[in-house]
């Protein structure tokens, strides 16, 4: 028995197993159809049979659904900056969060087909509450987040995880992927929680806690989505906030925003991997002594680096121009591009509705604002 039992994904010993035990589930039988459309039902049953890692499982299943699943909605990925990272080094990647399942499987897929070490994810065990998702993220070497406990609770649960973070980079050489948040941005606003940074910290032990961060590696990750699948479905979330009032999610609303935003159009996405952070923890050590200080100065460093790396897609251009009722941006994108982004405003809302419009549009262009503070804040 291990401590981190309650959190870990499978062991490689384990995979077999549990595999057998999901393949004739429905669920299963549906995800092999979609990534394998043209292959019988017993030819992927009888190399489940053969699979006994992770590692086989996400390269000869899991890589080719998260292939099929760009080919039918997107228009291709891009990525940049990964060829600044040694491949043999294992890096705690700090990453924006925008989709349940894909934020960390489309990284994975780089970092497969780059030759880099995958990553160990952290997911919400809110998520997984299906039998199936439970069993499935654990063969894609997810570790659960537990959620919704009391703060006694809650504090033993960070700091197991902090724990097992610390596991897997410095013992297991195993690359993490956290989000910058608890849970997805809703309003294209991407900042890190300093509670998640708190959490690490937890493990630094006799280390002070600059050398603890610079021993994590950290990379900040940008993601970038040309549209996002589930605008809409994170607008009521968005409007109860408004309007002041406690937001309660439906029963089943976690899984289907998992699947809308897996099969739904996101046109093209671009992946950043930013610079290790280093001389820039040596810069915070210099100016502050008190720690609370240097997490805050850590989380602005690393929103600096994905706000900066983050890419700009013409529907941001177009989202902040709309808001402001300008032309500002107008050489950024097409007449085509604009009518096709008002085509799906007008689709997706009332447009007598300003209070929702603005949201809409906000959710879409806070990116650009973003990047266009940063800029104004260098030049200061």
């Amino acid at each position: 028995m291990s401590k981190f039992d309650e959190i870990r994904p499978f062991y490689d010993n384990e995979v077999n197993d549990a595999l057998r035990g999901i393949a004739r589930d429905p669920m299963m039988k549906a995800l092999m159809s979609f990534t394998f459309p043209d292959v019988g039902r017993q030819v992927w049953l009888s190399k489940f049979k053969n699979t006994h890692s992770i590692s086989d499982f996400q390269s000869n299943f899991i890589s080719y659904t998260i292939r099929k699943i760009l080919e039918k909605s997107s228009e291709g990925l891009t990525i940049s900056g990964f060829d600044q990272l040694d491949k043999n080094t294992p890096y705690l990647f700090v990453s924006n969060h925008r989709d349940i399942v894909l934020d960390t499987s489309l990284l994975n897929l780089v970092l497969l087909e780059q030759g880099h070490i995958m990553t160990s994810s952290a997911i919400g065990d809110n998520l997984v509450q299906k039998s199936f998702l439970h069993v499935l993220a654990k063969l894609n070497r997810n570790f659960l987040v537990q959620r919704g406990l009391p703060l006694r609770e809650q504090l033993k649960s960070s700091q197991l995880m902090s724990e097992y973070i610390d596991q897997l980079l410095h013992h297991e050489k195993r690359s993490v992927w956290i989000a910058q948040r608890e849970g997805r941005t809703k309003d294209g606003n991407d900042a890190t929680q300093q509670g998640v940074l708190k959490m690490l910290a937890m493990s630094a032990g006799d280390l002070s806690l600059i050398d603890y961060f610079k021993s994590l590696k950290i990379v900040p990750i940008s993601i970038s989505y040309e549209y996002d699948p589930t605008d809409m479905l994170k607008m009521p979330q968005l409007l109860a906030k408004h309007r002041d009032e406690e937001y309660i999610k439906d029963k089943d609303e976690d899984f289907t925003t998992m699947l809308s935003g897996v099969l739904g159009q996101k046109k093209r996405i671009h992946i950043n991997a930013g610079k290790v952070l280093d001389t820039e923890l040596d810069d915070i050590a210099t100016k502050f002594d008190n720690k609370n200080k240097q997490l805050q100065a850590i989380a602005q460093i690393i929103d600096d680096s994905i706000i900066q790396n983050y890419k700009l897609w013409p529907t941001k251009y177009i989202a902040y121009d709309l808001l402001h009722n300008s032309n500002t941006y107008a050489e950024q994108y097409t007449e085509k591009e604009k009518q096709l982004f008002m085509r799906r405003l007008d689709m997706r809302l009332d447009l007598s509705d300003a209070v929702s419009k603005e949201y809409f549009l906000a959710m879409y262009a806070n990116p650009l604002i973003n990047k266009i503070k940063f800029e104004n804040n260098l030049s200061v």
